[in-house]
């Protein structure tokens, strides 16, 4: 059993709240625009940390991550990357990804918009944190916590940060 706490889009700003809200993860996934990300990140060394650079990412973001993270955790395969779309509308190297290597969770960032469905074409599970930054127009910043035991997803907690 893992206990994951998912986040996206922090532009280089790290609220303290997140360590609250992630204290008892397991592993932290940021799914790319970390920006210039905080020296002080303790959880950053206490707990497994997983991420993909984004769009706005500079070179010591993209020197230590991944464009994309293809996952084997528990009886689940995991597809993360930054910018992916969604169901009925991903990017074509997203469905490439997603056909060749049939995810169970697909996860990318990118769109600040919080989205969790099922994609009917492809039947994984789709996740997008949504922003936990300031910078962009979403107006509440969201992250998501889980659990992955086996092969299930299990409570999903959405977590609402307020500007």
């Amino acid at each position: 059993m893992i206990r994951i706490g998912l986040l996206s889009d922090t532009h280089g700003y790290w609220d303290k709240k997140i360590n609250i809200h992630f204290k008892d993860c397991d592993e932290i996934w940021h799914a790319g625009d970390m920006g210039i990300m905080p020296e002080d990140m303790s959880f950053y060394k206490e707990k497994s940390f997983t991420g993909v650079y984004g769009n706005i990412d500079g070179a010591n973001t993209r020197n230590q991550f991944p464009a994309i993270q293809i996952l084997q955790k528990e009886a689940l395969k995991i597809i993360l990357m930054h910018i992916g779309g969604y169901p009925g509308k991903y990017t074509a190297e997203a469905k490439k990804l997603i056909r060749e290597n049939k995810p169970d969770l697909f996860i990318c960032g990118h769109s600040h918009i919080l989205k969790i469905m099922k994609c009917p074409e492809w039947g994984h599970l789709h996740l997008n944190p949504g922003a936990a930054g300031l910078e962009g127009f979403h107006q509440v910043r969201t992250l998501v916590r889980f659990t992955i035991m086996e092969d299930k997803i299990k409570d999903m907690d959405v977590i609402h940060l307020h500007r």
